[in-house]
């Protein structure tokens, strides 16, 4: 099916014209990668003053346990403290968990906050509140309603600051903010505080997806079947023909854009850079020959690339053959097992190649590396061996960008329910990651977003 037109939608640049072109289920995809490519203006900006000039952001979608990870409290009662011990690290008074033996190596390189917070157990609204720093993802400037606009996530709000090559510089064809991994969902609902919310659709990450055995794949440049690159030029040419009117009054900026959205659904190799494949054999497999191992090494080659924000989702995604099983970290039974089986090596072996990898590259000064799920676990074991929601206290890993490491923020609670020392927020997290990147509060109320949190200056 072929359908032509137009249709209104406020971007990032608060730009109203947007053409349509339905192609099959292909549709508007191509022109809204056009969309948020338009967005980059050719006229780059000075150096942000921050120390970090891209992030990486590893989402733990469904709450990892702080209490057997980064908060261990080994003088606990069994019911709290679990079977797993904890070791010493690198840095002295620093202990972790036994199953994070690589990180208990590179201790000095990261800091801990132990001491997050907020108001929700529910996914849904944590993980809203997590990304966008806001429960109700819908205030804006002066705390007043935006019409219910969600307020959007760290991730899109670089993305439209980054529009003149703030951090990227135009080194990549791809928008600056890019998801590793399938939307977040709760169950069938989809989770509200990834995409640009109040900032526009443009801001909306662009998503690429990699599957074991199969490799990268980027569901919004795939082709419908039946449809030849060819065949998408020539109406995409018959688009510009039927409306020239409203050709001209685009701007020219905004054509080469759109060219550019098609040279890469006409010219997939434009990507190669992204292929993991290229990497030596030992590379790949020192991350995990697992998604989100692979998702890892992706991530560093789109920083390397001029990416300023990538999101890697641990979700419930199905894994590969060295992670069968549900893959999220929402584990109300069967926790211990799988932590010991299964997650627990995967994200030592990850992250700590993710580091090794930046540092040798001479990129973890420039990378902000954060870790981070909604929330965390029950710290009094179930009646089920598991571990529920708990939102109360919560952990989180930093590294690079100018972080500290051998650091802890914050503390908790003898049996980590509460924090008892520097209490922090998703919103204080978000700050702290936008003034990495030398993002002020002018730069947010420029926006029209009211700056929320602090900065946790003891990271820096």
């Amino acid at each position: 099916m072929l359908d032509l037109g137009v249709f209104r939608s406020r971007t990032c640049q608060t730009l109203t014209r947007r053409a349509l072109l339905q192609v099959g289920s292909l549709g508007a995809v191509g022109l809204t990668l056009g969309d948020l490519l338009a967005l980059r203006r050719t006229r780059a900006q000075g150096p942000p003053p921050g120390k970090a000039n891209a992030v990486i952001m590893l989402w733990l979608w469904g709450g990892p346990s702080h209490i057997d990870t980064f908060d261990m409290k080994p003088d606990a009662p069994i019911e709290y403290r679990g079977p797993f011990e904890a070791i010493p690290t690198r840095v002295p008074g620093i202990r972790v968990c036994e199953l994070l033996p690589g990180l208990a190596r590179r201790a000095d390189r990261f800091a801990i906050v132990r001491s997050l917070h907020h108001e929700s157990n529910d996914h849904g609204v944590a993980g809203t509140i997590s990304l966008t720093g806001s429960i109700g993802g819908a205030v804006g400037l002066g705390g007043q309603a935006n019409n219910g606009a969600v307020r959007p996530s760290t991730g899109a709000i670089v993305s439209r600051l980054d529009r003149g090559g703030r951090w990227s510089r135009g080194r990549s064809p791809l928008p600056p903010y890019v998801i590793l991994g399938n939307p977040l969902h709760q169950g069938k609902k989809p989770v509200v505080g990834e995409g640009g919310g109040l900032l526009g659709s443009a801001c909306n990450p662009f998503r690429l997806n990699y599957e074991p055995g199969e490799g990268l794949k980027l569901p919004e440049v795939e082709l419908p079947e039946g449809v030849t690159a060819e065949r998408l030029s020539a109406r995409w040419d018959l688009l510009r023909g039927v409306d020239p009117i409203r050709t001209l009054r685009r701007p020219a900026e905004m054509d080469q854009h759109y060219e550019l959205a098609r040279t890469l659904i006409a010219a997939r190799s434009s990507l190669a850079a992204l292929d993991v494949h290229q990497e030596p054999a030992h590379i790949r497999e020192a991350y995990g020959l697992h998604r989100f191992g692979q998702c890892c090494l992706i991530a560093r080659r789109l920083v390397e690339a001029g990416i300023p924000f990538v999101q890697v989702n641990w979700s419930t995604h199905v894994e590969g053959p060295e992670d069968s099983g549900d893959g999220g970290w929402d584990m109300h039974d069967r926790y211990f097992a799988v932590m010991q089986d299964r997650h627990g090596w995967m994200l030592d072996r990850a992250l700590s190649a993710l580091l090794d990898d930046l540092e040798r590259r001479g990129l973890l000064q420039t990378t902000l590396v954060v870790a981070v799920g909604e929330f965390g676990r029950t710290p009094r074991i179930n009646d089920r061996a598991g571990r529920d929601h708990w939102n109360p206290c919560y952990s989180a890993v930093l590294a690079g960008g100018g972080v500290q490491g051998g650091r802890v923020v914050g503390s908790s609670d003898k049996y980590a329910e509460h924090p008892v020392d520097r209490p922090t927020t998703p919103a204080d997290l978000g700050a702290t990651i936008l003034s990495a990147l030398g993002v002020t509060a002018a730069d947010l109320t420029d926006l029209g977003l009211t700056p929320l949190g602090s900065p946790i200056e003891e990271l820096f």
